[in-house]
């Protein structure tokens, strides 16, 4: 059985971009646009292996996601990876305080990605 993927982003071009990437290397997806919804769907469904997560969203932005998710019990091992356009060091540990296992820039290198994908999950 191929690994779940869980991707979170408001726009719908990175969420294509992404869906056609992780396709073509079989893994299962799903995906959504808003920060609830995707902490609803984890709570829902276990079988997920990953979440990637733009930090940038309206409403719930990725960083106060990724706080709901540690402290949401049944779901809060879930590794995630950080995905956004703040390209600062700063940002990068932000990303990793806020609770992410790992932090990919965009525009996105498919290989650090898969690279990254591979390690945690």
């Amino acid at each position: 059985m191929s690994k779940k993927i869980l991707i979170v982003d408001d726009d719908p071009n990175n969420i294509f971009a992404l869906r056609l990437t992780l396709k073509a290397r079989k893994y299962q997806l799903e995906s959504c646009m808003m920060a609830d919804e995707a902490i609803r769907i984890l709570k829902e469904d276990k079988d997920f292996c990953i979440v990637l997560m733009d930090m940038m969203m309206p409403e719930i932005d990725g960083y106060e996601a990724i706080k709901i998710i540690r402290n949401t019990p049944e779901i809060s091992k879930m590794p995630i990876i950080a995905v956004t356009a703040q390209a600062m060091d700063e940002d990068r540990q932000k990303c990793l305080e806020a609770g992410a296992q790992d932090y990919i820039k965009k525009p996105i290198d498919v290989d650090l990605l898969l690279n990254a994908i591979e390690k945690h999950c």
